[in-house]
């Protein structure tokens, strides 16, 4: 194992919490450590898929550039995640880019010590196979909301999962805790630049986010969930409110 790569870096990771120190060193015997830059890719779409990853420190996003010429943003990646796993779903080429958002470290290792590195490390492969599946669902759920969801809903959705995922307290709300643009939010949920800058400052003079350069702060957690919610789940609501003060009086 080279002298520079210690335990330490992936022994308190979900993804190999459960493996003793002999498993740690055997996992870290090929790997490398890759910093990245801001804006730096780790691998673009279309490349040779010859290493997967896990993220130690900072933010990236993966893009994807359809067929039409269009950007789309696919997710952000935190540390503790897997990613470039294009051979757990037997490709030979990264279906995407993934690009740092602020300065990144993470592990690489070559994709052919793939299905030895999983043999060997049972709770790894189980959190690489949830992720597969959780990206799957993610992916319909996106297709559910490009095509039944208004626009307001799909941008108060994404910006939840944000917070959800990588949420950070501050005396002002809950910051997502690493650099994202309003473009980013639009190749998010498929709607234009415009219409994001629209909404956010909409809902920052109504007191529900704060925004500036790569900055959101979601200052009312509850009222941004009723938007995702859409009109049909808050007119629910307010008819079973309706229901309970009747049924009391």
């Amino acid at each position: 194992m080279p002298s520079q790569l210690s335990r330490t870096l992936i022994k308190n990771l979900e993804l190999f919490r459960t493996l003793p120190d002999e498993a740690l060193d055997a996992a870290l015997q090929h790997a490398q450590v890759r910093r990245l830059a801001d804006g730096d890719a780790a691998f673009q779409q279309g490349e040779e898929a010859t290493h997967f990853f896990v993220l130690l420190h900072g933010h990236l996003k993966v893009v994807q550039v359809t067929a039409e010429g269009e950007q789309v943003v696919v997710r952000y990646v935190n540390p503790g995640d897997v990613f470039g796993i294009a051979r757990a779903m037997r490709r030979s080429h990264y279906p995407a880019s993934t690009i740092a958002v602020q300065e990144s470290i993470a592990l690489a290792w070559p994709s052919s010590e793939w299905d030895q590195f999983i043999a060997g490390n049972p709770h790894f492969a189980s959190n690489a196979l949830q992720t597969v599946g959780q990206r799957l669902q993610d992916a319909h759920s996106r297709i559910r909301e490009l095509s039944t969801e208004e626009v307001e809903q799909r941008v108060a959705r994404a910006i939840l999962r944000l917070v959800d995922q990588s949420g950070e307290e501050t005396p002002e709300g809950i910051q997502i805790n690493f650099p994202i643009t309003r473009q980013d939010i639009a190749e998010m949920t498929g709607t234009t630049l415009h219409t994001v800058s629209r909404l956010l400052s909409a809902w920052k003079e109504r007191g529900l986010v704060n925004s500036g350069r790569k900055r959101i702060v979601v200052c009312a957690p509850d009222d941004l969930i009723r938007l995702a919610e859409g009109p049909a789940q808050a007119c629910a609501g307010r008819q079973q409110a309706a229901t309970r003060g009747a049924s009391q009086t």
